[in-house]
């Protein structure tokens, strides 16, 4: 099982989710079973571009209009994914998401707002953050993460420069 994995998407417009999905479905999202957005410009217009793919998203800070919820967990390929937008200064954030998941059992952790990119395991546990594909802020560009689901799960983070 393959899944897309998106954060801080940044986007306005209908014609700016078309063109971002099509990148990606003809890209590195190429084949995708799931996506997963974990916040920021959560749009509806934009989860349409990915039909008929599915599409697990959290609220970030900047979604102050959607009805996604601030966490969730997700089971695809037997894996739970937890999933957090995240908050406060990139300094330390790693931290604050784990602690919102203490007492969870999940597999991978998913999160966004530092516009940073990390795929890193930590005691067993896959944290990624993709980074954002279309403000990378301070990042070194702009980025995507790609999960891959078997007996085991693998992450990578995916430039799109």
């Amino acid at each position: 099982m393959k899944i897309g994995v998106l954060s801080d998407t940044h986007i306005a417009t209908m014609a700016q989710g078309m063109v971002l999905s099509q990148r990606l479905l003809n890209g590195p999202f190429a084949g995708i079973d799931a996506v997963l957005h974990a916040g920021d410009q959560v749009l509806p217009e934009l989860e349409s571009c990915f039909s008929p793919i599915p599409w697990y998203a959290v609220r970030g800070n900047m979604d102050v209009a959607v009805q996604e919820p601030l966490k969730r967990i997700v089971e695809l390929g037997g894996k739970r994914i937890g999933m957090l937008h995240g908050w406060g200064a990139p300094k330390d954030i790693e931290q604050r998401v784990l602690a919102e998941f203490t007492h969870e059992r999940i597999d991978v952790l998913v999160f966004g707002h530092s516009h940073q990119p990390l795929c890193r395991s930590e005691g067993g546990l896959l944290l990624m953050n993709p980074g954002s594909p279309t403000d990378r802020r301070y990042a070194p560009g702009h980025t995507v993460g790609l999960l891959t689901v078997s007996s085991n799960i693998h992450g990578e983070i995916i430039s799109l420069d």
